[in-house]
């Protein structure tokens, strides 16, 4: 499968301006700390002194998950259907969120278990009723995998803006990111699993129990498109692929919790560059985000640092969302905050 080329970011010349910008501002320097990196990373990305955002998308993508009958969930896979409803009808965290913050909200059918009426706001990419139980083999043939995975690509190149904040919805899909992070991090499955939807601790345990069945009846398979197919799910795959366009197109990522953080896990995997692209909202209350955070570390003087730290896992994209008017403000400091000359303030002695 051809994936997109994406370039590396590394520009000196650009970061040593833009780091002089943003301390030339009447403050002293570093006082306005994690925004003053958030800023110049939004410059690097967008290639400006003066980056601007716009036209925003929150796309959440969808999908069932056949491992969900082995119950690795506190609730039934119908939630996935229903919540995709709520989404479309402005019910959910998300909707409300999206409304308040002025962002333009798509949800993807990309594997639901439910025919959806056609309207505005939703997308159908739906590569099957569901991905099949990985417990009994791939959870996606090969080719179903890629097809999602030219689905996100195709979304994407389809969708304005220079933003795309992640979110997802899917019954089973903490199981999808958990066997995700401990194949292809190299992990202990217990270190990477919590209580998703919910559970209560046996009910951990027993999920634990049933992702290393997985992991063990899948051992032989390596490489990041044969894990995510064995593994995955068609909403993460999709997710895949639209990082991967978004990252190629040189859009800004905002990645919301531990399943979406699973996609760019997997994104990383076949190019490095697009973490350059990804701003990481927010540490999820789900067990496996700070192991996931920190494997997806840069390096380690440069991890993966998420802006908000709120305990939430309610996934949706509503942490992306949260923290999208933080990505706003670095952006304004950069382009409308005055700098000492310009104000006639005195600097340090």
């Amino acid at each position: 499968m051809h994936f997109p080329d994406i370039a590396d970011l590394t520009d000196a010349a650009l970061a040593q301006r833009l780091q002089r910008k943003l301390d030339n501002k009447t403050k002293p320097p570093g006082s306005l700390g994690r925004i003053e990196a958030l800023a110049l990373q939004l410059g690097l990305i967008l290639g400006s002194e003066t980056p601007q955002l716009t036209q925003a998308q929150l796309v959440v993508f969808a999908g069932d998950h056949g491992l969900a009958a082995r119950g690795v969930s506190a609730y039934p896979s119908d939630v996935t259907w229903q919540m995709v409803e709520n989404f479309l009808a402005g019910g959910a965290a998300v909707s409300v969120l999206a409304r308040q913050h002025g962002l333009s909200l798509t949800v993807v059918d990309c594997g639901v278990r439910h025919e959806f009426a056609p309207r505005t706001g939703l997308q159908v990419r739906k590569v099957g009723p569901g991905t099949a139980d990985a417990l009994e083999g791939p959870a996606m043939t090969s080719a179903q995998c890629e097809q999602a995975v030219r689905n996100g690509m195709d979304l994407v190149r389809d969708l304005p803006g220079n933003a795309l904040l992640l979110g997802e919805m899917g019954i089973g899909n903490t199981s999808a990111a958990s066997l995700l992070l401990a194949r292809l991090g190299g992990h202990d499955v217990a270190e990477c699993t919590g209580a998703g939807t919910g559970l209560d601790g046996p009910a951990v345990q027993r999920k634990i129990a049933v992702l290393r069945e997985v992991l063990a009846r899948h051992a032989d398979v390596t490489g990041p498109m044969a894990v995510l197919a064995a593994l995955g799910g068609f909403e993460v795959a999709t997710m895949v692929g639209a990082v991967l366009q978004a990252a190629a197109e040189r859009r800004v990522v905002v990645v919301d919790g531990f399943i979406a953080s699973a996609a760019v896990l997997v994104a990383r995997g076949l190019n490095p560059n697009v973490l350059q692209r990804c701003v990481f909202s927010h540490r999820s209350g789900e067990a496996g985000h700070g192991l996931m955070l920190r494997h997806l570390g840069v390096s380690p003087a440069q991890p993966a640092v998420p802006l908000l730290d709120l305990g939430l896992r309610l996934g949706e994209g509503s942490g992306a969302a949260l923290a999208w008017p933080l990505l706003v403000s670095a952006c304004a400091i950069l382009g409308e905050m005055a700098s000492f000359e310009s104000a006639g303030v005195s600097q340090k002695n």
